[in-house]
């Protein structure tokens, strides 16, 4: 059961609305921790959350590079993070990770659960599950 929110996504072609629908149900926080199996549409979805928030860079996961920085409409930072490779916290450490989580600026973390022990207590849970339909169902908090 989602605690703030719950975004359901037929198919891609509402993938704009629902990364309009999370943009507004991001409030003041900043740091959001997605969950799911792989190929559930984590990077996908995203990607359409920062073209929501004006970014015109191209987004593309971090896999090798762990982080990508975006400018949103305002050319202010967005981070983009995929901690599928990293093989221990001080390979986050040293990319200053935490320096990234406390910014101010959007942070969308991919594989979170290799890195839990350095999130912030705000960092906002966000759990993707796809269906038998292939629909998907994005949960906040």
């Amino acid at each position: 059961m989602c605690m703030m929110k719950e975004i359901r996504i037929e198919d891609t072609s509402c993938l704009a609305a629902a990364a309009e629908q999370f943009v507004q149900a991001m409030g003041d926080r900043r740091i959001f921790a997605f969950y799911g199996k792989m190929g559930a549409g984590k990077t996908t979805f995203i990607k359409a959350v920062c073209e929501a928030l004006g970014v015109e860079d191209t987004v593309a996961s971090p896999t090798f590079a762990i982080v990508n920085e975006y400018a949103d409409a305002n050319g202010e930072p967005v981070y983009h993070f995929d901690f599928y490779r990293i093989k221990n916290l001080r390979e986050a450490y040293d990319i200053g990770s935490e320096e990234y989580f406390y910014s101010g600026c959007p942070c969308f973390i991919e594989w979170p659960e290799l890195v839990e022990p350095l999130l912030p207590e705000e960092t906002v849970a966000v759990r993707i599950e796809v269906h038998d339909d292939q629909s998907r169902t994005v949960c906040i908090g």
